[in-house]
């Protein structure tokens, strides 16, 4: 992890470090099974971890990050549909702000199998 991706999950408040973590995790391991998508780089923008493609017209960027709401959020880029699909799906069982972020209260509400599925999608996302 880069010493300023780290510096980021150290400066979060203790009770959403955990579950960004996690999210951290799920993210890497799905990477890991998709080769097409080439190397997953991992950097800060805007001040949140976020992770991002290199190969051409792969994949479009997650972040992590800590809403003013308080909680954790995995979030997605605002202009494609990846949050409106993943509410197809996942409907009520997850928490969304509007088409930018799912959001988690606790570690507990993470769902691995319907993040997993917004982390695919977002990976792939230029290869469909």
């Amino acid at each position: 992890m880069p010493a300023d991706v780290q510096a980021a999950f150290a400066a979060a408040p203790p009770s959403a470090r955990q579950g960004l973590l996690t999210l951290r995790r799920l993210i890497l391991a799905e990477a890991a099974g998709l080769p097409e998508i080439g190397p997953l780089t991992e950097a800060l923008r805007w001040g949140q971890p976020a992770y991002l493609t290199l190969a051409s017209r792969s994949g479009s960027t997650l972040r992590l990050g800590v809403p003013k709401s308080g909680g954790f959020a995995i979030y997605a880029n605002c202009r494609t549909s990846l949050i409106a699909d993943l509410r197809d799906l996942a409907g009520a069982a997850l928490r969304y702000e509007g088409n930018r972020a799912v959001l988690f209260a606790s570690p507990a509400d993470i769902r691995p199998d319907l993040v997993r599925s917004l982390i695919r999608r977002a990976l792939t996302w230029h290869r469909r």
